[in-house]
């Protein structure tokens, strides 16, 4: 009898420091994610092209300015050297991640080209006076868009200087939910 109780004294007091000293540190489990991998043009975050110059090519956008590109308009090699040319409207980033249009949702996204790139983003139209409406020109700009208004976006290729050839540079699209800061 003395050892029953002395195993429920020991079980009772080993419950007690579990039970008031335990942080949980560990859990393990397999989950599984699925994502569909899916064209520009039908993901819920739209990048829709809007002058020829831009184009779904493989499911990814391209801007492409020399008579490769498919919808090349049948003049012209290209931009020329030591010049500045000013695109507004290349494409259109729409936030179509919510089917209820009551409610208001809306996405930040940041669009990135390199610093020593002759190229510039913006978002709107583009101002005289070298500003835009949305975000301003840069290599790196950030805007908000709200749902059912998409959001054009236009670029600065400055050719000062560039030797001739062909010049290719990378863009970094992200989104993430919420208002930009």
């Amino acid at each position: 009898m003395k050892k029953l109780a002395g195993i429920l004294l020991l079980i009772v007091g080993l419950s007690l420091a579990v039970g008031v000293g335990a942080n949980f540190r560990y859990y393990q489990a397999d989950r599984t994610i699925t994502v569909n991998i899916t064209s520009d043009d039908n993901e819920l975050i739209d990048l829709d092209p809007v002058q020829p110059y831009a184009y779904l090519n493989n499911g990814k956008l391209t801007i492409e300015i020399s008579p490769n590109n498919p919808n090349y308009p049948g003049y012209g090699d290209g931009m020329s050297h030591n010049t500045t040319y000013v695109f507004e409207e290349m494409f259109n980033v729409s936030n179509d991640l919510w089917e209820n249009e009551n409610q208001n949702f809306p996405i930040c996204v940041q669009i990135s080209v390199p610093q020593n790139s002759s190229v510039k983003v913006f978002a709107g139209n583009y101002n005289d006076d070298g500003t835009a409406t949305i975000a301003n020109p840069g290599t790196q700009i950030q805007f908000t868009v709200e749902h059912g208004q998409p959001v054009s976006v236009g670029f600065i290729f400055d050719n000062t200087c560039e030797e001739l050839g062909t010049h290719s540079v990378n863009m970094d699209i992200q989104a993430w939910a919420g208002a930009c800061e």
